[in-house]
C-alpha cells in the first residue's frame, strides 16, 4: 500500500472504524461563521475528531473557493492519515464555494441530449473535467457526483433538476460522460442515490420515502444508470434513504443487506466504496437511534458512514457490535482496505499546485464558455420576445418582482446580480417575495416583470410553488399587470404556467439560477432596449 498510509495491522479496531466515518465540517475558517451548528462542529471538536479519534474524512459546505484552499490544508494538517475531502458539487465547485465555476443543473444537459446526444455528452464530460480540476485545486478529492437518479416524477421535491433527466438511457450516457471527464484527474466520483431516488414525492431529508415498484420496473428504470456508472469505473456509490418493499419491506436501502450487499455488491459486482447518504437526515434519524443506524449501515454493506449524528458514539457502537459478535473484524477490515485503495488513488493529487496558484485553475474562460453554451442550448423563450419598452414616455411604474424560496439564504441574488441590477436600469422598482412574506396586496397598477427562482431543493419539501407565489401569479394575470415572466430552475413549473399564460406575454426559461443565467435571460428579454 502507498507509503503515506499505515499498515492495517498496526491499527486498532477503533482506529479502523474511525476511518469509516466522514463528518460534516464548515468550509469557513472561524467558529463564528458556522452556519449549521447542529451539523458542523466547532474547530476544537473537529480537530479532536481528526487528530485524536482518527476520523477518515470530511464533507465541506460554505466559504469561498479561496477559503477552501486554506481550509482543506488546515484539516489535512490535523489528520495523521490523509483525509477524504468531499463536497456535494453536482453543479460544479461554484455551486457550493463562491468564485469557482457554477454550472446549470444536470437536467439542462439532459435537455440538450434530447436534441443532440453527442453534444450533451461532450458538455457532461467537460463539466466533469472542470469540476474535478477545480475541486482538486482547492483540496477536494471526492466529488459527490454525478446524480444518476432517473427523475421520472415531476413532483419529486429533492432530486428534480439535479438529475440528468427522465430517460434511463440518457441519464446513463451523460453520467458516464461526467465520470469520464472527472477521471482525467485523481479524484473520486460518486453515483447517487442507489438504487434510485427519482420517482419519489417525499424528501428523505425530512421523512422516509417509499418506492413501491415491481422488480421489473426497478430493473428497467432505476438500475441501468447505476450499472452504467459502475461499468465506467465510478469510485463510490451513495445509498438512498428510501424504502423499497419489493426488495426489503422493513429497512431503508441504506440499512438493507439485500440492497447494498446482495444487489449492489454481489449481483451488480460493484467493487468500490459504498457510502451512506447523510445519517442525520430525517428518513434515518427520525426512526433509528444515532448509534444504531451506523451499525445497521455497516451490517448492510456500507464502507463509509456519512455524517453520523454522534461520530464518537458511532465508533463505539460499531466496535461494540464487533465485540458482541454482531459484526466481525474481518468485515471492518474489508471496508478499510477499500478506503485505503481510494485514498491511495487521490492523495498524490492533493496540493499538487502551490497554494498561491490555485486561482489559475478556477473560473477560467473555457469553463465560462461551457456554462454559457449549456445555458443557451437548454433554455427557451416565447411570446413577444424581446420586450418592447418605451423609455421616453410617461408610462406606469414598473415593478421587478422576484420570488425566491428564502431571501435570507439565497447565494445567487445580491444588489449587483443581473436579476436585480439590469431591470433597475430600465426604471423597475425591486420587490422580493419569499415563503416568509405575508400575502402581497396588489393595489396600484404596475407593469410587472415576474422572476421566479423555483426548483427542487433538499429541505424544501415541495417541487413546486408555495401558496403565496401561486396566488400572486394568479392576481397578476387577473389584473393584466404581468408584463413578462422569467422562470429559473424547474421546467415543470414552466409547464404549469404556459397553459394559463396569454400567448403574447413574453416568457423566458432557464435551468440555471446563477448570475450567468440571469444575465443571459434578461439580455434576451431586453434585447431592443440596450
Amino acid at each position: 500500500m502507498a507509503e503515506f498510509l499505515p499498515d492495517l495491522d498496526d491499527l486498532s479496531l477503533e482506529e479502523m472504524v474511525a476511518q469509516m466515518l466522514v463528518v460534516r465540517a464548515s468550509g469557513f475558517l472561524f467558529d463564528h461563521e458556522i452556519r449549521y451548528p447542529a451539523w458542523e462542529a466547532p474547530n476544537a471538536t473537529l480537530r479532536h475528531w481528526l487528530e485524536d479519534v482518527g476520523v477518515g474524512g470530511v464533507i465541506l459546505l460554505g466559504g469561498s473557493a479561496g477559503e477552501l484552499s486554506v481550509r482543506s490544508q488546515q484539516l489535512q494538517g490535523y489528520a495523521k492519515v490523509p483525509l477524504l475531502v468531499a463536497a456535494d458539487i453536482e453543479e460544479g465547485v461554484g455551486q457550493r464555494f463562491s468564485g469557482a465555476t457554477w454550472f446549470p443543473p444536470p437536467m439542462a444537459i439532459g435537455e440538450i441530449a434530447c436534441q443532440n446526444l453527442l453534444q450533451a455528452q461532450d458538455y457532461a464530460e467537460q463539466m466533469g473535467a472542470i469540476t474535478a480540476s477545480e475541486a482538486l485545486a482547492i483540496g477536494i478529492n471526492w466529488v459527490l457526483a454525478p446524480v444518476v437518479d432517473v427523475n421520472n416524477n415531476p413532483n419529486n421535491p429533492v432530486i428534480n433538476v439535479r438529475a440528468f433527466g427522465e430517460n434511463p438511457h440518457i441519464v446513463s450516457q451523460l453520467a458516464t460522460a461526467f465520470i469520464r471527464g472527472a477521471h482525467q484527474y485523481p479524484v473520486l466520483t460518486s453515483a447517487k442515490h442507489f438504487p434510485g431516488h427519482g420517482d419519489t414525492v417525499t424528501d428523505s431529508h425530512l421523512d422516509l420515502p417509499v418506492l413501491d415498484h415491481s422488480a421489473f420496473h426497478l430493473a428497467e428504470i432505476e438500475l441501468p444508470p447505476f450499472a452504467a456508472a459502475i461499468a465506467a469505473g465510478v469510485d463510490t456509490v451513495m445509498s438512498a434513504h428510501l424504502l423499497i418493499p419489493t426488495w426489503d419491506a422493513e429497512r431503508p436501502a441504506t440499512l438493507s443487506p439485500p440492497i447494498l450487499t446482495d444487489l449492489l455488491r454481489e449481483q451488480m459486482q460493484f467493487q468500490g466504496l459504498i457510502v451512506t447518504d447523510a445519517l442525520v437526515m430525517g428518513a434515518i434519524a427520525n426512526r433509528y437511534g444515532a448509534n444504531e443506524a451506523p451499525v445497521m449501515a455497516v451490517e448492510a454493506g456500507a464502507d463509509i458512514l456519512l455524517m453520523p449524528a454522534d461520530p464518537v458514539g458511532a465508533i463505539q457502537a460499531v466496535c461494540a457490535a464487533v465485540t458482541s459478535g454482531r459484526l466481525t473484524k474481518k468485515r471492518i477490515r474489508a471496508s478499510v482496505e477499500r478506503i485505503w485503495q481510494a485514498k491511495a488513488k487521490v492523495t498524490p493529487g492533493l496540493n499538487a499546485t502551490e497554494p498561491t496558484s490555485y486561482v489559475d485553475h478556477l473560473a477560467q474562460p473555457a469553463a465560462f464558455s461551457t456554462v454559457t453554451n449549456i445555458l443557451e442550448a437548454s433554455g427557451c423563450y416565447g411570446g413577444n420576445v424581446p420586450l418592447s419598452l418605451d423609455l421616453e414616455s410617461d408610462t406606469p411604474p414598473r415593478r421587478n418582482l422576484i420570488v425566491v424560496d428564502d431571501a435570507l439564504d439565497c447565494r445567487f441574488l445580491s444588489p449587483h446580480t443581473p436579476a436585480v441590477a439590469l431591470p433597475r436600469q430600465f426604471g423597475y422598482t425591486l420587490q422580493v417575495v419569499d415563503r416568509n412574506t405575508p400575502a402581497l396586496a396588489i393595489a396600484d397598477v404596475q407593469a410587472t416583470l415576474l422572476q421566479l427562482f423555483i426548483r427542487g431543493n433538499p429541505f424544501r419539501g415541495s417541487a413546486g410553488l408555495s401558496l403565496i407565489p401561486q396566488t400572486l401569479l394568479k392576481k397578476l394575470l387577473e389584473t393584466g399587470e404581468l408584463q413578462a415572466l422569467i422562470v429559473y430552475g424547474s421546467p415543470y413549473i414552466l409547464e404549469q404556467f404556459l397553459s394559463n399564460l396569454p400567448s403574447t406575454t413574453p416568457y423566458i426559461y432557464s435551468y440555471g439560477q446563477m448570475p450567468e443565467a440571469q444575465a443571459r435571460a434578461l439580455k434576451v428579454l431586453f434585447k431592443n432596449s440596450f
